[in-house]
């Protein structure tokens, strides 16, 4: 079970383009309008957030899932435009293990493509390895969901394998997952520096 303690309440990751705290309740009307305007967001998604009644759900159930201390979640803030543009969390926390999965990652269509995912999957496996300890660093999704899948194999996840028929979704029927994942060494010799320097190009362009 994940110690609540290993990620204090009030850590905040940041750089120049973005900052990750924590998800609160309150936090409903900052992505409420993805919520409103944009439901084909959680059409890969295990739970859908889609429409008032499903935001609230989703924010609660990781607000108790961290209260419960199964989970840490974030809400992501995009300094760039000055908005909030959608959210991440760890789970599955084993500080017995060292090991965390980092996922429920989602943003706003207007976000997508401009390198604010790189800027958060920097930040938050850097704090990962370097802050909490960790050993190896979980992903999963949609088998299907090729946008994401090539998203984290850019970053410098190794693919794995396939749990097929692994869960139900909520809109019904069942979601083979692939698993990905990131060692410490792997981040210590290579995967730091290349998306360090993913970072640094797209700052260039």
């Amino acid at each position: 079970m994940f110690n609540v303690n290993i990620v204090p309440a009030e850590t905040v990751l940041e750089t120049d383009r973005v900052l990750l705290r924590r998800l609160v309740a309150d936090d409903l009307d900052n992505l409420l309008p993805f919520a409103l305007q944009e439901p084909d967001t959680w059409h890969f998604s295990l739970v859908n957030a889609a429409g008032e009644n499903g935001m609230r759900n989703y924010i609660n159930t990781a607000v108790d899932e961290y209260e419960r201390g199964y989970s840490f979640p974030f809400i992501v803030f995009d300094k760039a435009t000055n908005a909030y543009a959608g959210s991440t969390r760890y789970y599955d926390i084993q500080a017995k293990e060292n090991t965390l999965q980092l996922g429920y990652t989602w943003y706003g269509k207007a976000f997508r493509g401009t390198g604010l995912n790189r800027h958060c999957k920097y930040l938050l496996l850097q704090f990962a390895f370097e802050t909490l300890g960790m050993e190896r660093v979980e992903f999963r999704a949609a088998s299907d969901n090729a946008r994401s899948i090539a998203a984290m194999k850019a970053i410098g996840c190794i693919e794995e394998g396939i749990l097929r028929s692994h869960l139900n979704y909520d809109r019904g029927g069942r979601r083979s997952s692939i698993v990905l994942s990131i060692l410490k060494p792997e981040w210590e010799h290579g995967v730091k520096e290349r998306l360090m320097q993913k970072i640094k190009n797209l700052l260039k362009g």
